[in-house]
């Protein structure tokens, strides 16, 4: 009996060992919720990386969204070096007419920037943080701009109206959705036959960029899901210093048309 209970006791020693072990080196330990236990689409894990939610999606954690109170990060001037957000907004060949839709804008970083490029279309400046779009309305104000339109989306959907946008541009923003696949379809409807969708995405493939793997994703894996939801790959061009700059599209109906002759 006494082998027995020290047998036990030095079992729940090293398994406590080798828990604490796992939060110091960067993991965390999550309990699942009910729904996860019929949910179809997500996985989860008890032990995952302390830089996400302990949630998968075709093999990929989701990240941890960056919070409003980081907003200076996303307004830091290395940006124009580093992501260089000219060359990424000219490699988007806008029309003055276009609507676009900025999802997880943040700031508005390149919702201004596009801007001028739209004259007589659009922004939609999306973010599901309020105070976000604070921040983007009293930008809006301040420099006088009147075609940069703030919407709060939710973590499923990013509330725009139906087939109404002709490109959608995701800075850095795709691989913190909580909800990818509701996300995703809910920017597909919005897009118009044959709109764009564009990822920009630190490549996970180069394992020295200075970024949390995380906050991460190879092309690979970003095709794999943008093709869930029925978008076409186009392109990705790899002119940026860290990026990846991934162009996808919706099929407009004479392709699908194609498609079942």
């Amino acid at each position: 009996m006494n082998t027995y209970r020290l047998s036990r006791f030095k079992i729940i020693i090293i398994a406590s060992v080798l828990l604490f072990g796992l939060i110091l080196s960067g993991w965390r330990i999550t309990l699942p919720t009910a729904a996860a236990e019929s949910d179809t689409i997500y996985h989860y894990r008890l032990v995952h990386s302390a830089d996400g939610i302990g949630k998968f999606y075709l093999g990929r954690e989701i990240a941890k969204v960056m919070g409003h109170t980081e907003a200076l990060w996303l307004e830091r001037p290395s940006r124009q070096t580093k992501e260089q957000p000219q060359q990424v907004i000219e490699a988007l060949n806008l029309k003055p007419t276009d609507i676009v839709a900025d999802i997880g804008a943040g700031t508005g970083y390149f919702s201004f920037r596009i801007s001028p490029r739209v004259p007589q279309g659009k922004v939609l400046a999306v973010d599901i943080q309020p105070e976000m779009l604070d921040m983007i309305e009293f930008l809006k104000t301040e420099n006088n701009v009147t075609n940069v339109e703030p919407i709060l989306g939710s973590t499923t959907d990013p509330n725009l109206p139906e087939e109404t946008v002709d490109l959608a541009l995701m800075v850095d923003a795709y691989h913190e959705f909580a909800y990818p696949r509701e996300m995703m379809s809910g920017i597909v409807r919005s897009l118009k036959p044959g709109g764009r969708v564009v990822l920009v995405e630190y490549r996970r493939e180069n394992p020295l960029i200075p970024i949390k793997a995380l906050h991460k994703m190879t092309q690979r894996q970003a095709r794999k899901e943008m093709n869930a939801v029925g978008l076409q790959w186009l392109e990705t061009k790899e002119f940026l210093p860290q990026q990846h700059l991934m162009l996808f599209q919706k099929p407009n109906s004479d392709q699908d048309n194609q498609r079942q002759l």
